[in-house]
């Protein structure tokens, strides 16, 4: 049986899984993680001018979430992991996508007459225009505003992979 926190780490990676199947991507994993990104998508085919457009993403979950004015107000990224998605120097865009769950792991999806509901949103941040921190440290935590409006869906996720060269 998977601890509580292996439990919800799980179920973020996932939820994020589900979208994916759902709009046609394929998953990509690293067999270690010692970059920082969970998984990967990938739309088959040409988009404009680009064959296979790739994606990463570090997914976090968070049974709490806290904001104000329109944002999420995320400290669950210490700065080492702030600074394997911040900046532009990267060749596939990364973002981080926050899975926000229930308190009670017994809540994390039900059936319902046409379907299983999965609880509850998850949301997405692209760092590209951020600055990574000069000296990180593990030990101290960097807020990330995540705006509400980025919610994580079949359709954003799909366009965050196809339209990867705008991010």
């Amino acid at each position: 049986m998977l601890d509580a926190k292996q439990h919800q780490g799980k179920f973020g990676e996932d939820y994020v899984r589900v979208l994916a199947s759902a709009a046609g991507l394929l998953v990509l994993k690293d067999d270690l993680d010692v970059d920082g990104i969970d998984l990967g998508f990938r739309a088959s085919g040409r988009y404009g001018k680009v064959y296979s457009p790739t994606i990463e993403a570090q997914i976090k979950t968070w049974s709490r979430p806290s904001g104000s004015s329109g944002h999420l107000n995320f400290r669950g990224l210490d700065e080492c992991q702030f600074n394997k998605l911040a900046g532009p120097d990267f060749t596939v865009p990364r973002f981080l996508f926050v899975v926000c769950v229930p308190l009670d792991n017994q809540s994390y999806a039900a059936s319902i007459t046409d379907g299983v509901m999965l609880r509850h949103l998850g949301y997405f941040v692209s760092l590209r225009s951020e600055t990574p921190i000069p000296h990180p440290d593990r030990n101290r935590k960097r807020l990330v505003k995540v705006p509400t409006a980025n919610v994580l869906t079949v359709a954003t996720l799909r366009r965050l992979t196809e339209t990867q060269s705008d991010w």
